[in-house]
């Protein structure tokens, strides 16, 4: 499948990270979803649910404009999910391609519990995963004590915008990145963690942990840093 141009305006996003490091689940709203698209797409008297269930239809029955028109919808929103879990926008892209395929290929299987939406991304996200398993080792086991001793948890006041949030996170090793995405943004336990990446419960924790003091460290430079510029103004 050819990678179809014109994604990028789709990637902004709302982010409620609260500091990153009194960390709860983050919340995602994709504030920039292709609404012109989705209006175009629809037929008279058609709502969203609607318009997927009948393009779901016609890409199991092979139709190439259906598939074409799905993607359009979703592509934008699940590149933003790919390029959390990538290094760099080219491998990004590679995770893009195929979890589309996976999605075309498993149609018939989407039962309609639950959201169509969700469905196509937790096929992106294992299909990320896959990607980090093949790809990247794992840090060593350490005890979650040995990882947080001494670490105070706090959540810094910011004024940082979301591009510089999620900078952060994308400069964090792939281990305590794809951790952090899994529990903070997908809402993955650390059980279901430690499954999908072969890794123990304790490992996931200690992840997480690191990845929110190495956060929580970004914020407050970055705050201290600010603080001249702003006196100076």
């Amino acid at each position: 499948m050819e990678v179809l141009s014109g994604t990028s305006s789709f990637f902004n996003s709302v982010i409620v990270l609260n500091a990153c490091c009194a960390i709860g689940h983050i919340t995602i709203v994709n504030a920039n979803v292709n609404l012109e698209f989705f209006n175009e797409t629809m037929q008279p008297q058609e709502d969203k649910n609607a318009l997927f269930n009948r393009l779901i239809q016609s890409c199991i029955r092979g139709k190439r404009e259906a598939q074409y028109q799905l993607y359009n919808l979703l592509s934008g929103k699940m590149f933003a999910v790919c390029l959390r879990y990538s290094n760099d926008r080219e491998s990004a892209e590679d995770i893009l391609q195929e979890g589309f395929v996976k999605v075309f290929q498993n149609m018939e299987k989407f039962r309609g519990e639950g959201s169509f939406e969700g469905w196509v991304r937790r096929i992106f996200v294992n299909t990320a995963v896959e990607h980090f398993r093949k790809n990247t080792k794992m840090m060593p086991v350490v005890s979650l004590d040995a990882v947080t001793y001494g670490l105070e948890y706090e959540a810094p006041h910011h004024n940082l915008d979301l591009e510089d949030l999620m900078k952060f996170i994308q400069t964090l090793s792939p281990g305590y990145r794809t951790v952090f995405n899994l529990y903070v943004i997908e809402g993955y336990s650390h059980k279901e963690i430690g499954e999908m990446l072969k890794i123990s419960e304790g490992t996931s924790k200690s992840q997480l942990a690191r990845a929110r003091y190495l956060l929580q460290r970004m914020i407050v430079d970055a705050n201290q840093i600010a603080k001249p510029n702003v006196a100076a103004q």
